[in-house]
């Protein structure tokens, strides 16, 4: 993959499982995902636009404290 795509709310929530998140649950607007102590909404459109995807993912690289690099995102999906 050259470049961001946009992704499919079902396979973000996929990923998340791998990276270790638990969820989704339900909250007052949105729902979201756990982390330890962290918590990460889950807007619910069904398909997310690479700048929201980007967004997401640079909350979940502050909340796992690392990178994830575009080639582990996709690695993530198989």
């Amino acid at each position: 993959m050259n470049r961001w795509t946009p992704c499919k709310r079902r396979d973000f929530i996929r990923r998340l499982r791998r990276l270790g998140f638990e969820g989704p649950y339900s909250g007052t607007r949105h729902q979201f995902m756990t982390y330890q102590n962290h918590r990460l909404s889950i807007p619910s459109n069904s398909e997310y636009s690479v700048p929201q995807l980007r967004f997401m993912v640079r909350e979940i690289e502050a909340i796992l404290e690392r990178e994830i690099t575009m080639s582990d995102w996709y690695a993530l999906s198989r």
